[in-house]
């Protein structure tokens, strides 16, 4: 997701600071985030100088505008397969990537990193479905991130089942690198296609 934009949008915003926007509306709204509305429209827009002052001033990791790149994080308990789709997201894909081992552990990264997309190993300990994503989903600062099921085989209609728990895509081991980049795109719209 690469931004060299000058002006963005509410939703713009929302990726980048990792939050709803309706959360960004609401900052829009009350003064917090300066900006300007389209004549005749309802729509905001943000310079992107206010939304650095901001986030700055409210202490909003700044990497997502400073590197541009859209931020990962992969949660999965397997090293070897952790090492394989790190190494291949940042380095084949072009994507920030942030690991994690265990569920613990990927709750006190996203807090720091604010992804806008995770790969969950489904089968990790401590790890329950419907818990971790209304968990997720709960928290304001993660209101943009998507939620992508990693799981192994998959009976007809269990990814139609986890999409209704709540995750926004699945991809199922074993998988090519290429199938789990279009997932990603796919659940982060044409922002993220480089």
């Amino acid at each position: 997701m690469r931004r060299t934009k000058d002006v963005l949008t509410t939703g713009e915003v929302a990726k980048i600071c990792s939050v709803a926007p309706r959360t960004v509306s609401k900052w829009f709204d009350s003064g917090k985030l300066r900006g300007y509305r389209i004549p005749g429209s309802k729509d905001r827009r943000i310079p992107l100088r206010q939304l650095v002052r901001f986030m700055r001033a409210h202490g909003i990791p700044l990497d997502g505008l400073e590197t541009g790149i859209t931020r990962i994080l992969i949660v999965e308990h397997d090293d070897g397969v952790l090492e394989l789709l790190s190494n291949a997201l940042s380095q084949d894909a072009g994507y920030e990537v942030h690991r994690a081992r265990s569920a613990f552990e990927a709750g006190a990264v996203t807090e720091s990193v604010r992804p806008h997309a995770m790969l969950l190993d489904i089968d990790l300990a401590g790890l329950a479905g419907r818990e971790t994503i209304r968990c997720i989903q709960g928290m304001p600062e993660l209101g943009a991130c998507k939620l992508i099921a990693i799981t192994g085989p998959l009976p007809e209609g269990d990814a139609t089942a986890l999409k209704q728990q709540g995750f926004d895509g699945t991809i199922a081991k074993p998988f090519e690198i290429s199938d789990l980049v279009r997932t990603i795109e796919q659940v982060l719209g044409p922002e993220a296609a480089r």
